[in-house]
């Protein structure tokens, strides 16, 4: 059972992830943080993006010589095969660790996976250490990768009169966790330049259907998507299916029921209210499938 100091170091693990959204795909967010044999932490690392190092190198790096029987907490399953960089696995038996905690298993990890490889060399293993916290950050990309397609998101402001400015904010608040960011017709990067352009480029046809355009995004990198504005209402409609999270403006002075009506097909199409923030003028309501998530 993890202790104290691992699941807060697990917590710790997941926030340096989010670092990565926006510029990891196709590889995962990961974070890492790494114990010495006394339980304090000496170094954390997480991956920014494929083609550099993954977050255990980072970390691994950051510790030093007093990683010797100390202790790895990572998101997500160490990777167990050699492409554009090492194994993590084998950097973390190679650096003398003596304990691996990990909170999420890799669905495409390779051969027995890193956990095993692991377990067979002596290393303490520890897996499923607060999955559905880490899934806040990793969720979108495992879903994604079961499905061989992009997480999407939908946000528009229901109110047409200011809905330019509107979806303008919201396209700026939701871009840096995305991939992609689709605008009316224009598509670009959710971070500019964040991505390796070896392994991520942008799909060129826009007028495909929106599932044939959807795998030609998963085929160029893309893991994540958020399409902004109700233009896109009539291609998202036909294939809500596709929609993994919506995400509504309402403006503070919108009439009682707005809101309810809203969301009343959204929530008879299978999505569920996430959350609610209120801001200075209008009030953002989340929605999201209960299965968008593994």
């Amino acid at each position: 059972m993890a202790s104290d100091v691992e699941l807060a170091a697990m917590r710790q693990a997941i926030t340096l992830s989010s670092l990565g959204l926006g510029t990891t795909s196709p590889n995962p967010p990961v974070g890492c943080v790494i114990l010495d044999r006394h339980g304090v932490t000496i170094g954390e690392g997480y991956h920014r993006r494929k083609g550099e190092a993954h977050a255990e190198v980072n970390a691994l790096s950051a510790a030093g010589p007093a990683v010797q029987g100390g202790t790895a907490v990572v998101t997500l399953e160490p990777c167990n095969h050699i492409g554009v960089t090492p194994a993590c696995r084998q950097e973390l038996i190679d650096a003398g660790i003596a304990r691996v905690v990990i909170s999420v298993l890799d669905p495409t990890s390779r051969g027995d996976g890193g956990a095993a490889v692991l377990t067979a060399h002596g290393i303490d293993v520890e897996t499923n250490v607060l999955p559905d916290e880490t899934l806040n950050v990793l969720g979108p990309w495992l879903a994604a990768t079961r499905r061989r397609r992009p997480y999407l998101i939908w946000a528009y402001a229901l109110d047409k009169q200011n809905s330019q400015l509107v979806n303008e904010q919201l396209a700026v608040d939701l871009r840096s966790r995305t991939d992609l960011v689709l605008n009316d017709k224009t598509l670009e990067e959710g971070v500019p330049g964040g991505h390796a352009p070896e392994h991520f480029t942008l799909p060129h046809d826009l007028s495909a259907d929106l599932r044939s355009w959807l795998s030609a995004c998963y085929a160029t990198g893309s893991r994540t998507i958020v399409a902004v504005g109700a233009d896109h209402s009539g291609a998202l409609h036909e294939n809500l299916d596709c929609v993994d999270e919506i995400v509504i403006a309402v403006k503070k002075a919108a009439p009682t029921g707005v809101i309810a009506a809203a969301t009343a097909d959204l929530t008879t199409a299978g999505f569920e209210l996430a959350d609610i923030s209120p801001g200075r003028t209008c009030v953002r309501v989340r929605l999201r499938r209960p299965n968008a998530s593994p």
